[in-house]
């Protein structure tokens, strides 16, 4: 986000309660690294506001693509979406399963932080705590249409490389994904492969050269080849894979 958009979102939060004093504290949380989201309390993504709770991971941009493409597939079920059924993975605030769910498919969530539940609870989201697919009801095995996960993937070798603040605020548990990066996507991809339906799409967030990394695991589970998500300056933000 560019500087002039945080300033009018800081302005924008202190409006709201007519006081320069909370405008002052407001502008020293964010010179701290503190996540605007954290300070004003919701973050836009895609077509929605959604509320960030402090302490629960803030959606970013690159991930909007993703979402985009999941509301798609479940618009494009038989029924339009409302007979749909969906799972995101790693839900943090909600974000990407509240836009999931204006197809009108029935989106659950899960996360393993109680935050990020609690929060996605407060975004309408039908969130359960737990690991993965792990709170999800084993009646659902083979009937859902759409998986989505944004779940961590960042190689632990690379988590230096990441901005200065982020663990100032935020936890490695958000963003270590194992040696490679693909320890949780490969974990996705088997529990995805008993809860989709055949025809059923996974789109998972990744990046660098994870696509190929996991392509065995995909095919081990029964999955088509992946196709790459490419945003407009052509990287690779994830990977969408139907089900055999």
């Amino acid at each position: 986000m560019a500087a002039e958009e945080e300033a009018a979102e800081l302005l924008e939060h202190a409006a709201s309660a007519s006081s320069a004093a909370r405008l002052e504290a407001a502008i020293e949380r964010r010179l701290t690294g503190e996540p605007l989201a954290w300070i004003t309390g919701s973050a836009p993504f895609c077509d929605l506001t959604v509320v960030v709770a402090p302490g629960v991971y803030v959606p970013r941009w690159q991930t909007e693509l993703l979402a985009h493409r999941g509301r798609a597939l479940l618009a494009a079920t038989p029924d339009g979406g409302a007979g749909a059924t969906a799972i995101d993975l790693c839900t943090g605030c909600g974000a990407v399963a509240a836009v999931l769910a204006t197809s009108g498919a029935r989106v659950l969530a899960t996360d393993v932080e109680p935050a990020a539940v609690a929060c996605a609870l407060a975004n309408g989201v039908e969130a359960h705590g737990g690991d993965l697919f792990a709170p999800v009801d084993p009646a659902l095995q083979g009937a859902v249409d759409v998986v989505t996960g944004v779940v961590p993937y960042v190689p632990t070798p690379e988590l230096h490389l990441l901005q200065r603040d982020t663990f100032t605020f935020e936890t490695p548990v958000a963003y270590d994904g194992g040696p490679d990066g693909c320890a949780i996507l490969r974990r996705a991809i088997e529990g995805a492969s008993a809860f989709l339906r055949p025809g059923g799409t996974l789109l998972l967030e990744l990046g660098g050269d994870q696509a190929a990394l996991v392509a065995p695991d995909l095919s081990a589970a029964g999955f088509a080849p992946a196709s790459l998500l490419l945003d407009e300056d052509g990287d690779l933000r994830g990977i969408e894979a139907r089900r055999l």
